[in-house]
């Protein structure tokens, strides 16, 4: 995992069973949040970590912060392609697949 060397403010949020750093401005791709319209609020809760530079903040398990983002709309993920191959038996099956992803830029922490 690569570390931050700037003094910019991040949080560390769980989504989707995926633990992300965001930072404000910052535009990143989660798992679906359901029924979403483009331009809606969404809050983000669980929030294991902040720090705004010079102190940090680390929950147990979950600080009492929040992110606010903007949901811009829906995205795809890069294509997949998934090969069944047996041996000796002159078969093979191939299956594509492109995951979708909710495209989020993040507002505030805090």
């Amino acid at each position: 995992m690569a570390t931050k060397t700037t003094n910019d403010a991040f949080a560390v949020i769980k989504t989707g069973g995926k633990q992300y750093i965001v930072s404000v401005g910052d535009v990143l791709l989660v798992e679906l949040l359901g029924d979403q319209k483009e331009g809606d609020k969404i809050v983000f809760d669980e929030v294991l970590m902040t720090d705004d530079g010079t102190k940090s903040n680390v929950g147990t398990p979950h600080t009492n912060t929040k992110v606010t983002a903007t949901y811009i709309g829906e995205k795809k993920g890069k294509k997949l392609t998934i090969v069944r191959y047996k041996a000796k038996s002159n078969r093979d099956r191939r299956i594509g697949h492109r995951q979708h992803y909710a495209q989020v830029k993040i507002e505030s922490i805090g």
